[in-house]
């Protein structure tokens, strides 16, 4: 499965790719060498510039990613996300970076107009060329599935019933007979070499938990037979999360809950984004904002304008978190029985300017500072007080998962209502549990969602934003 994934996908970025340099070779008539030069240095920079912001925008929308189970009219719509992304961006680098290069505004026009028409009749046509590849004759394979439980008919159900990967069903093999596979039971995983001497066969896909002995029985009579054996691992006990098989040197390593953002080109991506949009929050809002807030501080009541307090960043590492602040400085965390005083409504430790400035989130405003420094992210899950922490993460089921990122200003949690005092236990489970999500399901598109939900909350209010 894996190769023939990897193949379509090179296909369709080498397709992608050369298509876009033919589109610009035919707009800035290349084709017609121009006093013997055919290949210019301005030429050059236009066609690296057009493939590698089109590569960018594919892998941020996923583009490349597996289409066989979805329909065309799925992949058009991602195709369409990429193109007007592409679009914005290309024209602006034309126009910021190569502007002493000729490409005018109707070459862009004109770019633009033939990738949007042929790029989809080139998708749709690779779509149809492999799809009549899988279902010949000469490549799909026989495949028995050992294992008639809920891994073995999920595989059957995704990868096996409609032939799309590939693949056309000879029988399950299972311990127990189960009456549901329609005449496809063939027998015991013991009865392996009887099972293999009457069917006609070529791979061998391992889906339920065996004996040690049973599965080298397995492995040594396929193999033997000339049959490819697949493993697939049974970790539902330990919940539906995603796995990663990496390899360290010679060893494999699966990885239970792989995350997004354990990929670097995402990290970067996120990092890259939080770098310029702090640098735009500190130079257009924290600039001229942060004198006027100092000042009502320092006014309305003793002591320093910013107020920093350890929490505990990604990895469980301590950070210094900086707000405005909110509270007297007599305030305490910790009441005499050693218990953390969460913030609540109308709490008598807010200043006079501390409730707005918490009810509208402006005392977060210095956390871009943290952004900054990259021990906290624009988006992610809310970083709480140490006292808070060590009362939760025992308590609290998956509650340390949610430093396996960055802390954010914002997050999925806080957009969702899952913000204020967590007293009820329950409470932090929602919010820990909307975190998770987050971070499970991380995109780019998603902290863009995210943030502006949090400008749209800042203007209506919250009803637990205090």
């Amino acid at each position: 499965m894996k190769s023939i994934n990897n193949l379509s996908t090179r296909v369709k970025i080498i397709a992608d790719l050369v298509i876009i340099a033919l589109i610009v070779a035919l707009v800035q008539n290349w084709l017609i060498v121009n006093e013997g030069h055919f290949l210019t240095n301005s030429k050059l920079a236009i066609v690296l510039a057009s493939l590698a912001t089109w590569f960018f925008c594919a892998r941020v929308f996923g583009l490349y990613e597996d289409f066989r189970e979805i329909p065309f009219s799925q992949e058009w719509i991602v195709f369409c996300k990429t193109f007007v992304l592409y679009s914005l961006l290309i024209s602006f680098v034309f126009f910021a970076f190569l502007i002493k290069h000729p490409f005018s505004r109707s070459h862009i026009v004109m770019h633009c107009s033939l990738m949007f028409v042929t790029l989809p009749v080139q998708k749709l046509a690779i779509r149809i060329l492999f799809k009549r590849i899988r279902s010949h004759q000469n490549i799909i394979r026989k495949v028995l599935i050992v294992g008639a439980g809920i891994n073995g008919i999920e595989f059957y159900q995704q990868y096996v019933k409609n032939e799309n990967y590939g693949y056309k069903l000879t029988g399950f093999i299972d311990d127990t007979r189960n009456a549901s596979l329609n005449g496809y039971y063939l027998g015991r995983a013991s009865e392996i070499d009887k099972i293999l001497a009457r069917h006609e066969l070529d791979d061998i896909v391992v889906t339920m938990p065996t004996e040690e002995e049973v599965l080298q029985k397995i492995v040594t009579v396929g193999e033997k037979q000339g049959k490819r054996i697949r493993i697939i691992p049974d970790y539902q006990q330990y919940g539906p999360r995603k796995l990663q098989v990496d390899s360290l040197g010679n060893l494999q390593i699966i990885t239970l809950g792989a995350l997004p953002l354990d990929i670097i080109d995402n990290r970067i991506l996120k990092r890259c984004f939080d770098i310029l949009f702090s640098i735009l929050i500190i130079t257009l809002v924290f600039s001229w904002l942060f004198p006027i807030i100092a000042i009502i501080i320092k006014i309305s009541s003793k002591g320093p304008v910013f107020f920093k307090q350890e929490r505990w960043g990604m990895n469980n590492r301590s950070i210094i978190c900086y707000k405005f602040r909110s509270m007297v400085c007599t305030s305490r965390d910790v009441d005499d029985n050693g218990i953390y005083q969460q913030a609540r409504k109308n709490d008598p430790r807010f200043t006079p300017i501390g409730a707005f400035l918490r009810k509208t989130n402006l005392d977060e405003l210095p956390q871009f500072i943290n952004v900054l420094m990259g021990s906290m992210s624009v988006v992610g899950p809310r970083p709480h007080p140490v006292p808070l922490n060590l009362m939760s993460k025992d308590m609290i089921e998956n509650y340390m998962r949610r430093h396996m990122v960055k802390p954010g200003i914002t997050g999925w949690a806080q957009v969702n209502g899952h913000r204020g005092e967590t007293r009820d236990p329950e409470m932090m489970q929602k919010r820990v549990e909307s975190d998770l999500w987050y971070i499970e399901n991380w995109t780019f598109w998603l902290d863009q969602q995210i943030i502006v939900q949090t400008l749209v909350n800042m203007v209506k209010g919250e009803k637990n934003a205090f």
